[in-house]
């Protein structure tokens, strides 16, 4: 059976001291690591949650110009489109396109034999009435005369006094046939109205023409007119001499001008309302019925904007990163922005964003809504 040992004699504990002291050596552990562990804590400081550096720009409240830009057609105020007043076969073409005349140079020809024909019979028949009237007045002489001596009665005299009031009517009735058939004539030879450069010209020698057939057209270098077609919905907002622009492509601006004209009626077919305005054209850098930009300025009032680097757009909605205070830290929330057009290299807001809102500029790559952020710089 076991023996127990004295301690003193032979180094060994009893079973009831043994248990007490390695419950002991276990306190003097848990007491070491919890000392360690507060030494730990009271070395260095917890680290915080993890803040995403950022540039902040505050949104400003500046004035902004209110414009919107459409498709407009030149049209020249001084552009004669020639179109035939009788009907024929071309016969011959003078100028060709790009040609400067000057008023009453010829143009083109158009066969006038018909007409010439139809002159000669009328100038024919007048010249038979005037053989008549002749006559007429020879017998009204002479019955006058002896109307006076008493040898005819005065029913001759009337009777020939009729008959040279009417030679006299008819010879005037073809007078004026003949001047008729002599302008029309005229017609046959087209002729340009006013200086300018002769445009396009889409008829060629042999080609039968109506009066609904375009010959060609004059163009008065200078001043044209920008038709601008405005949707109804804004119409009411149209005001004369307001400003428009004229820009190219770049939306640079080519020429300024003011609105010069505002239709009373809408369009039925486009529901728009037609604004005019003239415009100079010095330099000849616009041409007659070329397609440009127009740019119609409405106005100008006070209203944020972003810069474009803080603008990002998901499925078609603009978005953009405000910073807010919450808790005593900067977090960054993702507003829902409405836009209008630009202005030098941020955005006009209409919605979404009010002065004094602070916007993240850069690192919005990495932000989510609600992310804490670090202003920097």
């Amino acid at each position: 059976m076991g023996r127990i040992f004295n301690s003193d004699a032979r180094g060994v504990l009893p079973p009831h001291k043994a248990l007490a002291a390695s419950l002991l050596g276990g306190l003097v552990l848990v007491a070491l690591a919890t000392a360690c562990s507060g030494n730990s804590v009271n070395g260095a400081a917890p680290q915080p949650d993890s803040a995403v550096p950022v540039k902040i720009q505050v949104a400003q409240s500046v004035p902004i110009t209110d414009t919107t830009e459409y498709v407009a057609t030149l049209k020249s105020r001084d552009s004669a489109v020639i179109m035939p007043q009788v009907e024929g076969q071309i016969t011959d073409i003078y100028v060709h396109s790009g040609d400067r005349v000057s008023p009453g140079t010829i143009l083109m020809q158009i066969d006038p034999t018909k007409q010439q024909a139809t002159v000669n019979s009328q100038e024919n028949g007048r010249a038979a009435q005037e053989a008549n009237l002749a006559y007429a007045q020879q017998q009204y002489n002479r019955v006058s005369a002896l109307a006076a001596a008493g040898v005819v009665a005065k029913q001759d005299l009337d009777q020939a006094k009729s008959a040279l009031d009417t030679a006299q009517a008819q010879l005037k009735s073809l007078d004026a046939q003949v001047q008729e058939q002599q302008v029309q004539l005229h017609y046959y030879r087209v002729t340009a109205p006013s200086t300018g450069i002769v445009g396009d010209i889409p008829v060629h020698v042999g080609d039968r023409v109506t009066t609904t057939t375009t010959l060609t057209s004059v163009d008065k270098p200078g001043s044209l007119e920008a038709y601008v077609y405005i949707p109804v919905e804004r119409s009411p907002q149209l005001k004369p001499n307001m400003a428009v622009q004229i820009v190219n492509g770049s939306g640079e601006a080519m020429a300024d001008s003011r609105v010069t004209f505002i239709s009373p009626q809408v369009d039925n077919t486009t529901q728009t309302v037609l604004i005019k305005s003239r415009i100079a054209n010095n330099e000849d850098r616009l041409r007659n019925l070329q397609f440009i930009r127009a740019r119609v300025i409405w106005g100008t009032h006070q209203g944020p904007v972003v810069p474009v680097v803080a603008v990002s757009r998901v499925g078609g909605q603009y978005f953009a990163f405000v910073a807010e205070n919450e808790n005593g830290k900067l977090v960054a929330h993702q507003k829902a922005l409405r836009l209008g057009e630009m202005n030098g290299n941020d955005y006009v807001v209409l919605d979404g964003i009010k002065p004094g809102d602070k916007i993240i500029v850069s690192g919005v790559q990495f932000l989510v809504d609600g992310a804490t952020v670090a202003p920097q710089g």
